[in-house]
């Protein structure tokens, strides 16, 4: 696992994104768990929970790598994620990198739900009242997780990072988030999305150092029929969210094979001469 400092220099994308950091921490605060030989923290225990009994989601998380970013569906078998014809066409056309131009992160726009769970930065879960907000060091990005019994507009403005509402369902916290743009991409190779794009994600809490994340795409625009996902991210107690201002670093996009436009997956799939259906 990299250092604290080190981390700053993984790419966001392959060959692509540098994000600057000083080489020191910013924060000096008192150990308030156990760690390893080599500093890294060891957070180890029962999860814990809330006055309510709920387990509390709160905390800084981050997964130990990009494996899902890269690839979503890095743990299924390539015949299990049930595209339809248009959208394996696409995703084959982009999987190879020829398009990566295209890919929205590139042009540091938001990696989009569930992609950007899956950053190797770290991302803080705060409790509100009525709701769950996620600050995430990538790109500097938040998200709210409405608790409040509220529902999305059928015609909302369209955008990037969806509207996420969410319900307790014994320990796990269930998350819908609908209301996309049809222009994000579900990973690095390219799988796509469209503006039918709903996200299910359960978060439960095993224990006190991971928190696991199942996730369902049910995009009836580009797959046949709802898919899921497991992913696991850790507890990282010492870090706190850094500044990641994408653009004032991006050097690289010019190097990148592929059109310079980001448009909607349907349209990139038009545009190869691809029929969407």
């Amino acid at each position: 696992m990299p250092t604290r400092s080190a981390r700053h220099v993984l790419p966001i994308l392959a060959t692509l994104l540098v994000a600057s950091a000083p080489a020191t921490a910013q924060w000096v605060t008192p150990a308030a768990h156990p760690h390893t030989a080599d500093g890294e923290p060891a957070p180890r225990g029962p999860a814990p929970r809330l006055p309510d009994g709920k387990p509390d989601l709160t905390g800084i998380w981050r997964s130990t790598d990009n494996k899902f970013l890269r690839d979503l569906a890095a743990d299924m078998k390539p015949d299990d994620v049930p595209y339809k014809p248009w959208a394996k066409a696409l995703f084959d056309a982009r999987k190879d990198g020829a398009h990566s131009r295209e890919d929205p992160d590139a042009h540091c726009l938001p990696q989009g739900v569930p992609k950007i769970d899956a950053v190797a930065y770290p991302w803080k879960i705060v409790r509100t009242p009525n709701s769950f907000v996620i600050i995430y060091e990538a790109f500097t990005y938040w998200r709210q997780i409405f608790t409040d019994g509220r529902t999305v507009e059928p015609d909302a403005n369209p955008t990037w990072m969806g509207y996420s509402t969410g319900r307790w369902e014994g320990d796990a916290f269930v998350v819908d988030t609908r209301g996309f743009n049809g222009k994000v991409w579900l990973d690095q190779l390219g799988r796509p999305s469209t503006d039918r794009l709903h996200v299910i994600e359960r978060f439960t809490r095993p224990d006190l150092g991971r928190l696991v994340i199942d996730v369902t795409i049910d995009d009836p625009g580009a797959y046949t029929r709802p898919w899921t996902v497991r992913q696991e991210v850790y507890l990282r107690p010492d870090w706190e969210p850094l500044e990641f201002i994408c653009g004032e670093n991006n050097r690289d996009i010019e190097r990148l094979p592929g059109g310079h436009a980001v448009v909607p997956n349907v349209e990139a799939a038009t545009a190869l001469g691809i029929a969407v259906r």
